[in-house]
């Protein structure tokens, strides 16, 4: 039983408890809109896909009533299946929940987009396959759902309260690395009105080392720590959130280069109509990161560009990735800076700051060759190294031609010296702004140098 108490000082009296029934609430009109409301319920990081769900077709084409109350996917792609009851939760409230975990254990990303455009239109937002795709997959980071997280939904039941037959088969089926998370929500009526909370039964923290056998715990670890890596390295939003590498009011903008060639004609003239619409400003927000000084509405990056877009040119656009179209004054993305947040991109550039280390005076290396080097694309290594402040001599790489990079910025914006002037004075000679080719170290002087500087 949970006590709530309205605490004066020293004083602290208990409010008195009351059912969802009692206190004239219903569980759709309700339960099911604090929860729509407050996803958070559900998981730190989980996106509501749709509610009440009850697209069936078996084999035969012939449409199951069933009725799924909420289902809802974790920032590392796994679904979360959500039974929810108002007062007490039948006997066989969590055979009805494994049935629906059954049926969506084999959706796929198109039947995902589809239940959530379906879901988004009918709340008002009207949307389409390409769109909810598109806002599903910057849920998981832009990448693939992994097969094995999405054959295996979570299932949670949230109820007024659990008979024995729910909790005693929750506890059982632990053991075979099946978990049923059991919430109960419950109810206080104080002065101000009715008060609400939501209890988390089952399972309790270290519940797993007590029920789950050996061969199953192994497999839930694995699964756990899949779950947990994908988490990490899924939304660029939360990465840069949960980092702080942007501070609150940094000032961002709309990066052209991102629109198709169709698109940006139309949006360049639409943003010159109003410069504001090109302008936004970084909250670290995750619900809404982005405030838009077109309206001052908090936005989450996609659909904030996908709303431009539709304003700018007339017509939905398909699927986009709003973390590439918005840049700090430098010019990064925040696709781009959430890269760089340690921990998280799952590259490690040790291997290229020892090279970069090494590179003598006097010589000059390309991005490409630096790239294969360490094992890597000359892009990226190229975009970490204009962003690294750690990285030593990178003036003394150049583009495949010998030329400097027309993008090259100095991490310290006091220099003022140009990277080929730098390079001169370390006595390379330049021809028509390209470096002396028998300065250049090849692949095989890279591969040495490390082992050269140790």
């Amino acid at each position: 039983m949970t006590l709530l108490f309205k605490v004066d000082g020293g004083r602290a009296t208990a409010l008195s408890g009351v059912s969802l029934a009692e206190a004239g609430l219903s569980e759709r009109a309700h339960l099911q809109e604090w929860v729509l409301a407050n996803p958070a319920i559900l998981g730190d990081d989980v996106l509501v896909v749709t509610s009440e769900y009850d697209q069936w077709t078996g084999g035969d084409g012939v449409r199951a009533r069933d009725r799924l109350d909420i289902l809802g996917l974790s920032a590392a792609g796994r679904l979360v299946v959500v039974e929810l009851k108002r007062d007490a939760a039948p006997g066989d409230t969590h055979l009805q929940a494994i049935t629906y975990a059954a049926m969506v254990s084999g959706f796929t990303l198109d039947t995902l987009a589809d239940a959530h455009a379906a879901w988004l239109t009918r709340r008002g937002t009207p949307t389409d396959r390409d769109t909810a795709r598109a806002l599903l997959l910057e849920h998981i980071g832009g990448g693939e759902f992994d097969p094995e997280l999405l054959r295996k939904p979570r299932i949670m039941l949230i109820a007024g309260a659990f008979p024995r037959q729910v909790t005693n088969t929750a506890v059982w089926l632990a053991q075979f690395d099946l978990i049923v998370e059991l919430v109960e929500v419950a109810a206080w009526r104080s002065a101000d009105g009715i008060l609400a909370g939501f209890n988390r039964l089952w399972p309790t923290p270290g519940a797993e080392e007590f029920t789950l056998s050996p061969a199953a715990r192994a497999d839930a670890e694995r699964v756990t720590q899949k779950e947990v890596q994908r988490s990490r390295a899924a939304s660029a939003v939360r990465r840069l959130v949960d980092a702080g590498t942007l501070t609150d009011g940094t000032a961002l903008r709309l990066a052209f280069s991102a629109a198709t060639a169709a698109q940006r004609a139309q949006l360049e003239q639409w943003v010159q109509q109003e410069p504001a619409r090109g302008r936004a400003t970084w909250h670290n927000d995750p619900k809404g990161p982005l405030r838009w000084e077109g309206d001052g509405g908090f936005w989450l990056p996609t659909r904030l560009v996908l709303h431009i877009l539709t304003q700018a040119t007339g017509s939905a656009p398909g699927a986009v990735r709003g973390t590439t179209w918005w840049e700090d004054e430098a010019g990064h993305s925040l696709a781009e800076l959430a890269e760089d947040v340690p921990g998280q991109s799952g590259r490690d550039w040790s291997d290229l700051h020892a090279y970069l280390d090494a590179l003598p005076a006097g010589r000059w290396t390309t991005y490409g060759d630096l790239a294969q080097v360490v094992g890597t694309k000359a892009q990226p290594l190229g975009q970490h190294i204009a962003r690294c402040p750690s990285c030593q001599y990178a003036w003394r790489v150049l583009n495949a031609d010998g030329k400097v990079a027309p993008g090259f910025k100095w991490s310290d914006p006091a220099r003022a010296e140009t990277p080929q002037q730098v390079l001169e004075s370390e006595g390379i000679t330049f021809a028509n702004g390209t470096a002396d080719p028998a300065a250049r170290l090849t692949l095989a002087d890279l591969a040495s140098l490390p082992r050269q500087a140790t």
